[in-house]
Protein backbone atom coordinates (compact mmCIF):
# COMPACT_ATOMS: atom_id res chain seq x y z
CA UNK A 1 0.00 0.00 0.00
CA UNK A 2 1.36 3.28 -0.89
CA UNK A 3 0.34 6.36 1.03
CA UNK A 4 0.17 9.70 -0.76
CA UNK A 5 0.97 12.77 1.33
CA UNK A 6 1.30 16.19 1.71
CA UNK A 7 3.23 18.46 4.38
CA UNK A 8 2.09 21.71 5.38
CA UNK A 9 3.67 23.85 7.69
CA UNK A 10 5.05 27.54 7.69
CA UNK A 11 8.29 26.77 8.87
CA UNK A 12 10.85 25.43 6.22
CA UNK A 13 12.64 23.75 8.88
CA UNK A 14 9.08 21.77 10.64
CA UNK A 15 8.96 20.69 6.81
CA UNK A 16 12.48 19.15 6.98
CA UNK A 17 12.08 17.14 10.09
CA UNK A 18 8.96 15.20 8.96
CA UNK A 19 10.38 15.11 4.95
CA UNK A 20 13.18 13.24 6.70
CA UNK A 21 10.85 11.00 8.84
CA UNK A 22 9.24 10.18 5.81
CA UNK A 23 11.94 8.67 3.94
CA UNK A 24 12.68 6.37 6.47
CA UNK A 25 8.67 4.94 5.26
CA UNK A 26 9.09 3.42 1.78
CA UNK A 27 5.15 3.29 1.58
CA UNK A 28 5.16 7.03 2.57
CA UNK A 29 4.96 9.21 -1.01
CA UNK A 30 5.67 12.34 -0.56
CA UNK A 31 3.52 14.81 -3.27
CA UNK A 32 4.36 17.95 -1.50
CA UNK A 33 5.78 20.66 1.18
CA UNK A 34 4.62 23.72 0.98
CA UNK A 35 4.30 26.67 3.45
CA UNK A 36 1.07 27.58 1.79
CA UNK A 37 -2.03 26.30 3.06
CA UNK A 38 -4.18 27.46 0.05
CA UNK A 39 -1.76 25.70 -1.96
CA UNK A 40 -2.11 22.84 0.03
CA UNK A 41 -6.07 22.98 -0.51
CA UNK A 42 -5.30 23.60 -4.41
CA UNK A 43 -3.06 20.15 -4.67
CA UNK A 44 -5.68 18.62 -2.59
CA UNK A 45 -8.58 19.40 -4.99
CA UNK A 46 -6.25 18.22 -8.19
CA UNK A 47 -4.44 15.07 -6.61
CA UNK A 48 -5.34 12.05 -5.14
CA UNK A 49 -4.03 12.84 -1.39
CA UNK A 50 -4.82 10.73 1.37
CA UNK A 51 -2.83 11.68 4.56
CA UNK A 52 -2.00 15.71 5.23
CA UNK A 53 0.82 16.47 7.98
CA UNK A 54 -0.26 19.63 8.81
CA UNK A 55 0.39 22.60 11.09
CA UNK A 56 -2.00 24.46 13.32
CA UNK A 57 -0.40 28.06 13.51
CA UNK A 58 -0.03 29.24 10.49
CA UNK A 59 -0.77 33.14 8.63
CA UNK A 60 -4.06 33.67 6.63
CA UNK A 61 -5.72 30.40 7.02
CA UNK A 62 -4.82 27.97 10.20
CA UNK A 63 -5.31 24.47 10.20
CA UNK A 64 -7.86 23.79 11.64
CA UNK A 65 -9.59 26.13 9.05
CA UNK A 66 -7.63 23.46 6.68
CA UNK A 67 -9.00 20.29 8.05
CA UNK A 68 -12.73 21.96 8.14
CA UNK A 69 -12.33 22.74 4.19
CA UNK A 70 -10.63 19.39 3.51
CA UNK A 71 -13.68 17.48 5.46
CA UNK A 72 -12.78 14.36 5.16
CA UNK A 73 -11.49 13.99 2.01
CA UNK A 74 -7.85 13.31 3.29
CA UNK A 75 -6.92 12.35 6.33
CA UNK A 76 -5.17 14.22 8.49
CA UNK A 77 -2.12 14.51 11.45
CA UNK A 78 -1.51 17.74 12.82
CA UNK A 79 1.62 19.21 14.00
CA UNK A 80 1.99 21.72 16.46
CA UNK A 81 3.94 23.37 19.61
CA UNK A 82 1.13 23.82 21.66
CA UNK A 83 -1.11 21.44 23.10
CA UNK A 84 -4.06 23.68 23.94
CA UNK A 85 -5.32 22.62 20.47
CA UNK A 86 -5.44 18.85 21.06
CA UNK A 87 -9.07 18.72 22.08
CA UNK A 88 -10.16 20.81 19.24
CA UNK A 89 -8.22 18.66 17.16
CA UNK A 90 -9.87 15.70 18.06
CA UNK A 91 -13.28 17.17 17.68
CA UNK A 92 -12.37 17.21 14.17
CA UNK A 93 -11.56 13.72 13.80
CA UNK A 94 -7.94 13.50 12.87
CA UNK A 95 -5.83 10.60 13.10
CA UNK A 96 -3.73 12.13 15.14
CA UNK A 97 -1.94 14.92 16.90
CA UNK A 98 2.14 15.45 17.15
CA UNK A 99 3.65 17.40 19.27
CA UNK A 100 6.83 19.94 17.96
CA UNK A 101 9.72 18.72 18.05
CA UNK A 102 8.44 15.56 16.51
CA UNK A 103 10.46 12.65 16.98
CA UNK A 104 11.02 9.55 14.50
CA UNK A 105 9.45 7.16 17.03
CA UNK A 106 6.42 9.36 17.81
CA UNK A 107 6.32 9.68 14.14
CA UNK A 108 6.78 5.77 13.09
CA UNK A 109 3.32 5.65 15.93
CA UNK A 110 1.38 8.20 13.78
CA UNK A 111 1.91 6.62 10.82
CA UNK A 112 1.01 2.96 12.10
CA UNK A 113 -2.08 5.10 13.36
CA UNK A 114 -2.82 6.40 10.09
CA UNK A 115 -2.72 2.71 8.40
CA UNK A 116 -4.63 1.28 10.07
CA UNK A 117 -7.80 4.26 9.51
CA UNK A 118 -6.81 4.07 5.56
CA UNK A 119 -6.67 0.12 5.70
CA UNK A 120 -8.77 -1.43 8.12
CA UNK A 121 -8.62 -4.96 8.19
CA UNK A 122 -11.32 -6.93 6.02
CA UNK A 123 -12.44 -9.07 9.10
CA UNK A 124 -13.18 -6.44 11.50
CA UNK A 125 -15.64 -4.70 8.56
CA UNK A 126 -17.45 -8.29 8.24
CA UNK A 127 -17.92 -8.85 12.17
CA UNK A 128 -19.27 -4.97 12.63
CA UNK A 129 -22.62 -5.14 13.36
CA UNK A 130 -24.62 -1.98 12.94
CA UNK A 131 -26.69 -0.78 15.68
CA UNK A 132 -30.46 -1.06 15.11
CA UNK A 133 -31.22 2.08 17.26
CA UNK A 134 -29.40 5.69 17.17
CA UNK A 135 -31.63 6.97 20.43
CA UNK A 136 -33.05 5.87 23.76
CA UNK A 137 -36.03 7.38 24.93
CA UNK A 138 -36.01 7.74 28.96
CA UNK A 139 -38.40 8.33 31.77
CA UNK A 140 -37.66 11.43 33.43
CA UNK A 141 -38.06 13.06 36.97
CA UNK A 142 -40.73 14.96 35.75
CA UNK A 143 -44.04 12.74 35.99
CA UNK A 144 -45.57 12.13 32.40
CA UNK A 145 -42.02 13.35 30.75
CA UNK A 146 -40.27 11.26 28.07
CA UNK A 147 -37.13 12.47 26.83
CA UNK A 148 -35.05 11.14 23.26
CA UNK A 149 -31.67 11.09 23.79
CA UNK A 150 -29.33 10.39 20.77
CA UNK A 151 -26.79 7.56 21.09
CA UNK A 152 -24.20 9.58 19.85
CA UNK A 153 -24.84 12.78 22.02
CA UNK A 154 -24.26 10.93 25.70
CA UNK A 155 -20.73 11.55 26.85
CA UNK A 156 -21.50 9.47 30.19
CA UNK A 157 -23.40 8.42 32.80
CA UNK A 158 -23.21 8.93 36.36
CA UNK A 159 -25.55 6.88 38.89
CA UNK A 160 -27.55 8.77 41.60
CA UNK A 161 -29.19 6.14 43.98
CA UNK A 162 -32.59 5.62 42.26
CA UNK A 163 -31.69 7.89 38.95
CA UNK A 164 -29.12 8.02 36.58
CA UNK A 165 -28.02 11.51 35.42
CA UNK A 166 -27.21 11.23 31.47
CA UNK A 167 -25.00 13.71 30.16
CA UNK A 168 -25.68 14.54 26.59
CA UNK A 169 -24.29 17.17 24.49
CA UNK A 170 -23.95 19.68 27.17
CA UNK A 171 -27.25 19.12 28.84
CA UNK A 172 -28.04 16.73 32.12
CA UNK A 173 -30.98 14.76 32.54
CA UNK A 174 -31.81 12.48 34.91
CA UNK A 175 -33.36 9.55 34.33
CA UNK A 176 -35.59 7.10 36.11
CA UNK A 177 -33.09 4.23 35.26
CA UNK A 178 -31.22 2.18 37.59
CA UNK A 179 -27.23 1.64 35.97
CA UNK A 180 -27.63 -1.72 35.39
CA UNK A 181 -30.47 -1.35 33.01
CA UNK A 182 -29.02 1.58 31.30
CA UNK A 183 -25.64 -0.52 31.03
CA UNK A 184 -27.38 -3.81 29.47
CA UNK A 185 -29.11 -1.24 26.83
CA UNK A 186 -26.15 1.22 25.88
CA UNK A 187 -24.37 -0.87 22.87
CA UNK A 188 -21.10 -2.27 24.17
CA UNK A 189 -18.98 -1.39 21.45
CA UNK A 190 -19.49 2.33 22.25
CA UNK A 191 -19.68 2.41 25.96
CA UNK A 192 -18.24 0.98 29.04
CA UNK A 193 -18.83 0.50 32.58
CA UNK A 194 -15.55 2.16 34.71
CA UNK A 195 -17.02 2.32 37.85
CA UNK A 196 -20.15 1.37 40.29
CA UNK A 197 -21.06 5.41 39.03
CA UNK A 198 -20.13 5.78 35.72
CA UNK A 199 -20.53 4.26 32.50
CA UNK A 200 -18.41 6.71 29.90
CA UNK A 201 -18.58 7.23 25.90
CA UNK A 202 -15.25 5.20 24.65
CA UNK A 203 -14.99 7.48 22.13
CA UNK A 204 -15.01 11.06 24.56
CA UNK A 205 -11.62 9.41 26.41
CA UNK A 206 -8.76 11.67 25.67
CA UNK A 207 -6.20 10.16 28.23
CA UNK A 208 -5.81 8.63 31.45
CA UNK A 209 -4.03 9.33 34.17
CA UNK A 210 -3.48 6.78 36.67
CA UNK A 211 -6.94 6.15 37.40
CA UNK A 212 -8.58 8.89 36.52
CA UNK A 213 -9.91 8.91 32.89
CA UNK A 214 -10.33 12.45 31.22
CA UNK A 215 -13.17 12.92 28.61
CA UNK A 216 -13.18 15.45 25.74
CA UNK A 217 -14.86 18.84 26.79
CA UNK A 218 -16.14 17.05 30.06
CA UNK A 219 -14.65 18.62 33.89
CA UNK A 220 -16.19 15.76 35.68
CA UNK A 221 -13.90 13.77 37.63
CA UNK A 222 -14.29 10.60 36.08
CA UNK A 223 -12.76 7.26 38.44
CA UNK A 224 -11.56 3.80 37.02
CA UNK A 225 -12.89 1.57 39.80
CA UNK A 226 -11.14 -1.67 40.95
CA UNK A 227 -14.07 -3.92 39.84
CA UNK A 228 -13.84 -2.60 36.52
CA UNK A 229 -9.96 -1.86 36.30
CA UNK A 230 -8.83 -5.37 34.08
CA UNK A 231 -11.60 -4.93 31.82
CA UNK A 232 -11.13 -1.27 31.03
CA UNK A 233 -7.12 -2.03 30.69
CA UNK A 234 -7.71 -4.64 29.20
CA UNK A 235 -9.45 -2.81 26.44
CA UNK A 236 -7.13 0.00 26.92
CA UNK A 237 -4.65 -2.51 25.21
CA UNK A 238 -6.25 -3.56 22.50
CA UNK A 239 -6.11 0.21 21.38
CA UNK A 240 -1.95 0.98 22.24
CA UNK A 241 0.24 1.94 19.83
CA UNK A 242 3.18 0.00 20.32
Amino acid sequence: MTINCIIVDDEEHALEVIKHHMKQVPYLNLIAATTNPLQALQLINTHQIDLIFLDIQMPELSGLDVVRAVNGKSKVILTTAYSEFAAEGFDLEVVDYLLKPVSLPRFMRSVQRAMKVLQPSTVSVQLEEPLDYDYIFVKTEQKGKMLRINISDIEYVEGMKNYVAIHHAGQRTLALLNMKDLEERLPKKLFMRVHKSFIIALNKIIAIEGNRILLRNIKADIVLGETYRNAFHEMMRKKLMQ
